[in-house]
């Protein structure tokens, strides 16, 4: 989403509910862990930096959150929504590509991703790049769009969740959908970078989920 348009677009769209709920599902893991603080967050394809403003305005403790993406005009807007809210911890927008981050090996306390794993051609080495991240005993939270069976069922979703809004935002939705993985695609994945392949599981009628704790160095 390099263009003005694009970045405009996708921060109009009403994501809300499905923000929330990341948040929500992110804070479940970190009581799994008996956890108090998230430390030092590392947000790959952070966008508009709507997931880590959701974060920051929740009751929590976090160190500081990079919120990573290979787009100018989606951390322009992340800049400006981090203006005009009142929180003092730390977002920084970072311009990288998702395979190749400026951040140090097993630095982050969380590593967390929404709805990226799509837009890269490569997938695999995203799940590297955030492995490499990832310090002993972080959080590990991914969750993505799920390819539908079919094309009747792509139309469906589109209709169901993007039915309101403009042309533009119902054709992005549909290609997003298009090149979204399946779960047995994801454990795959999973399994050929060293992580669990069981931490991966379908989480909504169009979502997967990578949910876990890397308890030993790897």
């Amino acid at each position: 989403m390099d263009t003005v348009e694009e970045a405009v677009d996708y921060d109009n769209m009403d994501h809300s509910g499905v923000n929330a709920l990341f948040v929500d599902d992110l804070i479940s893991l970190l009581v799994e862990k008996r956890g108090e603080s998230f430390g030092r967050v590392v947000d790959v394809g952070a966008g508009t930096a709507l997931i880590p403003l959701e974060l920051l305005a929740r009751d929590v403790s976090v160190t500081a959150i990079l919120a990573c993406d290979l787009s100018f005009e989606m951390l322009r807007l992340a800049a400006q929504h981090k203006r005009d809210e009142s929180s003092s911890a730390p977002l920084l927008p970072v311009f990288c590509d998702a395979k190749r981050m400026p951040i140090a090996d097993r630095s982050a306390d969380a590593v967390i991703s929404n709805s990226i794993i799509h837009h890269i051609p490569e997938p695999l080495t995203v799940f590297q790049e955030m492995k490499r991240v990832a310090a002993p005993n972080s959080l590990f939270f991914v969750r993505d769009l799920m390819r539908p069976e079919s094309e009747e069922r792509v139309e469906h979703f589109v209709r169901m969740y993007a039915g309101e809004e403009n042309t533009h935002s119902q054709q992005m939705l549909r290609q997003s959908l298009h090149a979204a993985l399946t779960v047995p695609e994801v454990q795959e994945m999973l399994n050929e970078c060293g992580l669990p392949p069981e931490w991966v599981s379908a989480t909504s009628d169009r979502h997967w989920t990578v949910r876990g704790i890397v308890r030993r160095p790897h």
